[in-house]
């Protein structure tokens, strides 16, 4: 399900289905709004003269308009279609395709976890919240498995979410994290660790957009967080550090172990 808008403000750029032309504009049908129309004469149809709206304008047809005038205590929404520019329409028309994908996944996660749709719509209600989109909380739970606990959501619904997530959505960039134990028993000590830590780090850097860094999180331990493009270069550059880990290990008296988070 996409989540139901809020009344438009002046500016807001709606996604909106042509319902009716005439001579002198068109009704168009705002996504989200359940029936509400906007109308949008014919000056704002496009930029020019307009001869004909119809020229245009077809019914069905999804366009993207600017709201210029908004009065919810009549009920009228003013649009103009030649306000937007190709670029925020494509972008809009994204945005609203994403949702759209979105609330699809999620309806899968509610028959998988048996929720309501009063239990659906909250939950939804709730990730926007969080992530400011449906489609950005799931992008974020495809790159980072930890996002939604981060978040501060937990339970069983968590994991069916980020399992979708994983199988429909490509993140911008994906997210891992492992951890080192090392101990190293010799008079190196310190300075010993910094090196294994300093060859895994290096170990990555040939890599084209991943970046892996190492961080202190309590001796023994030490987090290891990765960020790449996608998940097979993600992994590699977690195998790829752990070997040079080893490898640097290898110098030094001590005890050497890594896991996948």
């Amino acid at each position: 399900m996409a989540r139901k808008q809020t009344w438009p403000e002046e500016g807001d750029l709606l996604v909106c289905i042509v319902k009716s032309v005439s001579d002198k504009g068109a009704y168009l049908e705002i996504d989200g709004l359940d029936g509400v129309e906007g109308f949008v004469f014919i000056g704002e149809v496009a930029a020019g003269w307009v001869k004909s709206v119809r020229s245009h304008l077809r019914e069905g047809q999804r366009v993207v308009a600017k709201a210029i005038g908004v009065k919810q205590d009549r009920g009228r929404i003013d649009l103009s279609i030649k306000s937007v520019s190709d670029e925020r329409r494509r972008d809009a028309l994204q945005f609203w395709k994403n949702e759209q994908r979105a609330g699809q996944i999620m309806k899968v996660a509610a028959e998988r976890v048996k929720w309501s749709d009063d239990e659906l719509d909250s939950k939804s209600d709730d990730l926007v919240d969080a992530f400011g989109s449906l489609y950005g909380a799931l992008e974020e739970a495809a790159g980072d498995p930890d996002s939604l606990s981060n978040a501060g959501f937990s339970g069983d619904w968590t994991t069916t979410i980020v399992e979708l997530a994983v199988e429909n959505i490509v993140p911008e960039s994906v997210k891992l994290k492992g951890s080192f134990h090392i101990e190293i028993w010799s008079s190196e000590g310190v300075a010993g660790i910094m090196k294994v830590l300093e060859k895994a780090e290096e170990s990555a850097s040939s890599a084209d957009e991943v970046t892996l860094t190492c961080h202190y999180d309590g001796a023994p331990n030490y987090r290891v967080e990765i960020e790449g493009p996608d998940y097979n270069s993600a992994e590699s550059a977690w195998e790829a550090c752990v070997k040079a880990a080893e490898s640097e290990m290898a110098a030094f008296d001590g005890k050497f172990a890594a896991d996948r988070v």
